[in-house]
């Protein structure tokens, strides 16, 4: 294969970033643009000297190699479904849906087809994860807590739950995932809502979420989320084992034990590129470092999608033991972490 032909689902601020990332590879060539929103949709594509098509299906047909689909969440499903008929590699943007059912549906196309697939968690490309791992090697994980706290991002589809998920769905979902990575698959949540909308138009999700989850490991864990500032005051996971913390979150670890502690910073930005170059090259053929499948995105949709039900049914939710320790094995065997973390 030459340049890696490839067309963007969406041009957005998600889609732009992926953009300019990818104009950075020498190997990438940006085939086409697709967006509902024709003005928006020309914009990105002039940026890339790339051409703007009216739709899904005239982009598919423009002899792609990958697509990316970069759409919000209560828009996926058309276009994967478009993308896994065409048999094309596919990375789609996290959350993989606004619901369950849809991110369920897609995920059984992508194990018939067996296509290449990607989610964007580029949190599990940050740095300094060997590191956590090295530092965590022997000591079971006994405690984990995500935090997220944030404003209302300016999109209007954003606080209207039928659409986004709910913050825990759409925004939070980067937390759960490394929630996951280090203590494995989550067994059982309570959570809670205060039942208070944002003060903006239509608005009718929770502004604050807390959630507390039970893990087959034996670990235990909170989440926090809300949306009632006006800036980003912080987002990242907190790990608690035998006689060690670490502290994560995109701009880096830190850690203390009984020894001593210390601090490794990082470009945020890394991450992002990693997780896009590894897609290349696996669909290129020349690399195997894909984090993040879509089966594996779906393990932490699922979560999310359970944390956003209990708070709305004020009911402690379970989730499939049989399924979720599979994955927890599986996941084990793969990055060292999980039911013998």
């Amino acid at each position: 294969m030459g340049s890696c032909r490839i067309g963007l689902i969406g041009a957005g601020n998600v889609a732009q970033r992926h953009a300019r990332v990818l104009a950075g590879f020498a190997d990438v060539r940006l085939v086409g643009v697709t967006d509902v929103l024709p003005d928006a949709c020309q914009r990105l594509a002039d940026q890339h000297d790339a051409p703007a098509y009216p739709d899904v299906a005239t982009l598919l047909d423009a002899g792609l190699d990958a697509a990316y689909v970069c759409v919000p969440p209560f828009a996926h499903g058309p276009a994967e479904e478009a993308v896994i008929a065409a048999g094309l590699p596919m990375f789609v943007e996290k959350p993989v849906a606004a619901d369950l059912a849809t991110a369920e549906r897609i995920a059984a196309l992508v194990a018939q087809r067996e296509v290449i697939t990607s989610v964007g968690h580029h949190w599990r490309y940050l740095p300094f994860l060997d590191q956590a791992r090295d530092l965590l090697a022997g000591r079971p994980v006994r405690m984990v807590g995500g935090v997220w706290l944030d404003k209302v991002p300016q999109v209007a589809w954003w606080s209207r739950r039928e659409l986004s998920g709910g913050p825990v769905v759409e925004q939070a979902a980067h937390v759960l995932d490394l929630l996951r990575f280090f203590a494995g698959e989550a067994i059982e949540v309570s959570a809670y809502g205060d039942g208070t909308p944002p003060e903006i138009d239509g608005a009718d999700i929770d502004s604050v979420t807390t959630a507390s989850l039970r893990f087959a490991s034996g670990a235990v864990g909170t989440l926090v989320s809300g949306c009632t500032l006006e800036w980003k005051h912080r987002a990242g996971v907190e790990v608690v084992a035998d006689a060690l913390v670490l502290t994560i979150g995109e701009e880096g670890l830190a850690w203390r034990n009984a020894t001593g502690e210390g601090v490794t910073e990082a470009d945020p930005e890394t991450a992002r590129i990693a997780t896009d170059r590894a897609f290349v090259d696996a669909v290129r053929g020349i690399g195997d470092d894909i984090r993040v499948p879509y089966p594996e995105a779906l393990r932490t949709h699922r979560l999310a999608c359970a944390v956003a039900q209990s708070a709305e049914t004020g009911r402690t939710v379970r989730l499939a033991p049989a399924v979720e320790a599979l994955a927890t094995a599986t996941r084990s065997t793969r990055t060292g972490f999980g039911l013998d973390a």
